[in-house]
């Protein structure tokens, strides 16, 4: 029973390079679901049976917004959402903030906490949906310092700093999604190391195959 109740409204959150297949996570979910698509890679899903929010990524803050009155009134009449990507919204967003400064051309000081602020409201209205939420994310490597003062580069979500521990902490697996080396294979690491941030708390696994990763032990 403890096993069924813990992957019942899960939250992922598979991050990785571009092009390693993050998306096409979708066609693998089971139920209704809906697409945020958050940078415009919503043509790999042709022909698959999902929902597809319209989202302008040159007015990022209106479509969010409108995406989540959406989801206020009508979230809980599907199965999944999925939020792709939040590394595109974070960038669209800080373009289009720097569009609204005085330069025209740069970000202000306020930008930086303004982007805390509004995407925490972000991700925990979205959270609240009573429905499995699949996040991605691009990859990129960070500097982590440990208690004793070892540093070491270790693959993240590309997202800054003052949300990522945020949405880490309170997704149910966070998994880091590559394709094996000389084959076409995809899977993902779902067991944090050093080198790589990874969780599960979901099941006992430390690793699966793309096509798995919804296959819950």
């Amino acid at each position: 029973m403890k096993d069924q109740e813990r992957t019942k409204n899960w939250r992922i959150l598979v991050y990785g390079k571009p092009g390693v297949g993050k998306t096409t996570l979708v066609k693998l979910l089971k139920g209704k679901t809906l697409v945020i698509p958050l940078d415009a890679s919503e043509r790999v899903l042709a022909g698959c049976d999902v929902d597809v929010a319209p989202f302008d990524r040159e007015n990022p803050n209106d479509s969010i917004i409108e995406v989540t009155t959406f989801l206020i009134q009508h979230g809980n009449e599907y199965d999944n959402i999925v939020l792709d990507n939040i590394s595109a919204l974070e960038k669209d967003w800080f373009v289009e903030r720097a569009k609204l400064s005085k330069s025209g051309l740069r970000n202000e000081l306020g930008d930086y906490s303004g982007w805390t602020n509004y995407f925490i409201r972000l991700i925990s209205q979205i959270y609240k949906t009573d429905a499995n939420i699949l996040v991605t994310a691009w990859e990129n490597q960070y500097k982590v310092v440990t208690d004793t003062g070892q540093e070491f580069n270790q693959y993240q979500p590309q997202i800054r700093e003052s949300v990522r521990d945020m949405i880490m902490g309170i997704t149910d697996l966070v998994g880091r999604m590559m394709i094996k080396p000389g084959t076409s294979e995809r899977g993902l690491i779902l067991e944090g190391s050093e080198g790589v941030y990874a969780k599960n708390r979901l099941d006992n696994r430390v690793g699966c195959k793309a096509e798995e990763l919804f296959n819950f032990v």
